[in-house]
């Protein structure tokens, strides 16, 4: 059996001399495994597109249930995210995330498409960072079936929470005043702009996804409630973050209410 499609690398294994197992996510068949024989050989014609973040095509055969890699070429390569270690570890967090994300051979043609446009954001896009690293999570969270309630307070339906906040673990938005109505676990506050531009990455149109404008204050506190709400949702770390994050040299703290 043959199969010509197009794939986003998310992750490679090296293995024996010259091989690679790959992760990869398609349009119509989901997330894969490729192995990919003598791609580490010099002027191998595949290594290139079997490299993690690349957009490919790639020709594959499957023998006794494994797929395995024939012919491939790159489509696009990001290279403006390779040449930046800040980015290039960044891009990588991002393919670690939708990797968990994906279940196996299932398509996830939304989850594909953000993870293709954050990277492009950050290849090509004048956007902070944090901004695409903030807007990511949430988004990926929502696509994934985590979205948060955040239209009105989870306790007394306000739609303008004074001094607004969001619960982790139940994943609800409400009063600070209303904090004591809901379980245990951290809450971490927002601002009414952070809250604004939260509402926009749930809601808004995800081909502007990056486009929004947040002053710094407001957008630390977005993105400190974004890493958090990921992290308590899916239990577990990832070390491409504790990367990406060591890479910085200021200490990183969350400001939350309990």
């Amino acid at each position: 059996m043959y199969l010509t499609t197009t794939a986003l690398v998310l992750r490679e294994v090296e293995y024996k001399d010259s091989d690679k197992l790959l992760t990869v996510l398609t349009p119509e068949q989901g997330k894969l495994t490729l192995s990919a024989r003598g791609v580490r050989k010099k002027k191998d014609a595949t290594a290139a597109a079997c490299q993690v973040l690349t957009w490919a095509e790639f020709t594959l055969s499957q023998r006794q249930g494994r797929w395995q890699v024939k012919e491939a070429v790159t489509q696009r390569a990001f290279r403006g995210v390779r040449e930046d270690l800040d980015k290039l570890a960044l891009g990588s967090y991002f393919a670690q995330v939708t990797e968990t994300l994906c279940e196996g051979e299932q398509p996830e043609p939304e989850l594909l498409a953000l993870t293709l446009n954050a990277l492009h954001a950050l290849d090509e896009m004048s956007v902070s960072l944090t901004q695409v690293k903030t807007a990511f999570e949430w988004k990926a969270m929502a696509l994934a079936g985590y979205e948060p309630m955040v239209g009105e307070c989870g306790v007394c339906g306000c739609e303008t929470p004074e001094a607004p906040c969001l619960h982790l673990r139940e994943g609800v938005l409400h009063c600070k005043g209303c904090r004591e109505k809901l379980g245990e676990g951290v809450s971490m506050p927002l601002t009414g702009a952070a809250l604004a531009a939260l509402r926009y990455i749930m809601w808004g149109n995800p081909k502007r996804l990056f486009s929004f404008t947040l002053d710094k204050p407001s957008l630390r506190k977005l993105a400190d409630a974004s890493e958090a709400y990921l992290m308590t949702q899916l239990e577990r770390g990832f070390h491409t973050l504790d990367f990406y994050k060591s890479l910085h040299t200021e200490t990183m703290t969350y400001d939350r209410t309990t």
